[in-house]
């Protein structure tokens, strides 16, 4: 490929319509800066992109690139996007999805398109809420949020979508927050190159309905103390000063001081390995939280498994090798025909 990609080739010139200080914004942005260095990284050109899209408020990204684009109906990206990655594996599939267009409705897509391992990227932006319709509480919303249908607030325990994605046994989950670009578009990258279901959490903040969703980890006062951005290779270090880490400690995880009380070192922290299928682990790092534990950021699994829509093309190959339909036109002109005139 001979062209060099630059942000602005991705960039429609569609108004974006989000709210001013949408997080949405921030992600859009990531993903547009990313993709140069996905057609560098892969060789692809740019007519090798789809955006595939449901129903909210996020579902509006496709109109603001550049790129083919499918706006779907509510909570059926996911079967849009399976189908377009099977009848032509040559694109590469991008879907953008909320958390009540993909968990609620669409939680059933969601799940088998993980399952079955499809090389799609999804991309769901999670702001605890359904911006679209005024705000309505969704399935990642906080246990007892008032929201315009919660007035007393909610009585249900939220989805946590890393468990859902890891329950489900995929392959790619990775989680980023909307104000930190840079990361973000080392996950779209990461995702893009993962030859299988590529699901990226991001965290993104509504003005309107549901402001300061992720405020407690997000603001820059807090961030680095209460999340851990996990790189593959590197040890598990966090904090303003970098002397916390995690080990191992009985069947679960410990936030230590590196050399503080208990006299752990950094040969004790672990060191995180995003490629070994050890998904106990990548669970519990999935789920952190809490006032002790630090959300994980970055790409937390990323491990090889046949994919479901190579299955299907090397199913159709070896049909063919000995069938005596090989197509459509085989099909119509077997066995009687007539022309009517």
């Amino acid at each position: 490929m001979e062209k060099h990609y630059t942000q602005s080739d991705f960039k429609s010139d569609q108004q974006v319509r989000w709210c001013p200080g949408c997080g949405d914004h921030a992600v859009l942005a990531a993903l547009q800066r990313a993709l140069p260095d996905v057609a560098g990284l892969l060789d692809y050109e740019k007519e090798r992109y789809v955006v595939v899209s449901g129903i909210g408020c996020s579902s509006r990204l496709p109109y603001y690139m550049d790129t083919y684009g499918f706006h779907g109906i509510h909570g059926r990206a996911t079967a849009i996007s399976t189908g377009i990655k099977v009848a032509n594996p040559w694109l590469t599939v991008w879907q953008a999805c909320g958390d009540g267009d993909a968990l609620a409705i669409g939680g059933n897509h969601f799940i088998h398109a993980i399952r079955r391992n499809i090389d799609i990227n999804i991309i769901l932006f999670n702001n605890r809420i359904y911006g679209l319709t005024k705000g309505q509480y969704s399935p990642t919303s906080k246990f007892g949020a008032i929201t315009k249908t919660s007035p007393y607030g909610t009585v249900e325990k939220p989805f946590e979508p890393g468990s859902l994605v890891l329950g489900a046994k995929g392959t790619f989950f990775a989680r980023g927050i909307d104000v930190m670009l840079q990361l973000n578009e080392e996950i779209m990258t990461a995702a893009a190159a993962h030859d299988g279901c590529s699901v990226m959490e991001m965290l993104t903040n509504c003005v309107i309905f549901n402001d300061g969703a992720h405020k407690d980890i997000a603001d820059p006062a807090v961030r680095e103390d209460k999340t851990i951005v996990l790189r593959h290779g590197e040890k598990m270090i966090f904090g303003k000063n970098r002397d916390k880490g995690l080990v191992l400690h009985g069947m679960g995880l410990r936030v230590v001081t590196i050399g503080g009380e208990g006299g752990f070192t950094i040969d004790d922290v672990l060191t995180h390995d995003a490629h070994r299928d050890d998904r106990g682990l990548h669970m519990m790092l999935a789920n952190m939280k809490g006032p002790e534990f630090p959300v994980a950021l970055g790409v937390i699994r990323d491990v090889q498994d046949p994919t479901y829509d190579d299955g299907v093309r090397d199913q159709i190959a070896d049909i063919k090798k000995t069938a005596r339909i090989k197509c459509m036109d085989d099909l119509l002109q077997s066995g009687s025909t007539w022309e009517v005139r």
